[in-house]
């Protein structure tokens, strides 16, 4: 299996989990596990471009290079990646967070198209 399928494969059950913590109302959680979706649908789609980054800030900022800037997938992703973060930072790290059932189903819409938008770009073939 394909490290950018093994991404993949995580993101769907984090996706999943954030489904099944959102309906229990742990909405903090719901949006970690948003968050690390979101994360690994960036990384799988570095990594078919050969790319590999160490920390949070350098996946988010290599997504926007290789990716928004460069017009490979809509820059409204990148922003999303972006947003995400920030709403898991606050998550897990404020004891009043203010995030609601609202705000998690949003970004597992966005979410959700994400996958569903970098899956059809790993599906094309690409010259070498």
């Amino acid at each position: 299996m394909t490290a950018q399928r093994t991404l993949i494969d995580k993101a769907e059950q984090y996706l999943a989990s954030a489904r099944l913590l959102c309906d229990a109302g742990d909405f903090d959680s719901a949006i970690s596990r948003l968050y690390y979706a979101v994360f690994y649908i960036a990384e799988s789609l570095l990594d078919a471009c050969g790319l590999s980054y160490s920390s949070h800030k350098g996946v988010i900022s290599a997504f926007g290079k290789e990716f928004a800037q460069s017009g490979r997938l809509d820059a409204y992703f990148h922003r999303l990646l972006i947003s995400a973060f920030a709403k898991r930072q606050q998550a897990d790290y404020l004891a009043n967070t203010g995030l609601d059932q609202d705000e998690v189903e949003r970004l597992l819409a966005d979410a959700t198209v994400f996958l569903e938008a970098a899956k059809c770009w790993l599906a094309k073939p690409r010259l070498p």
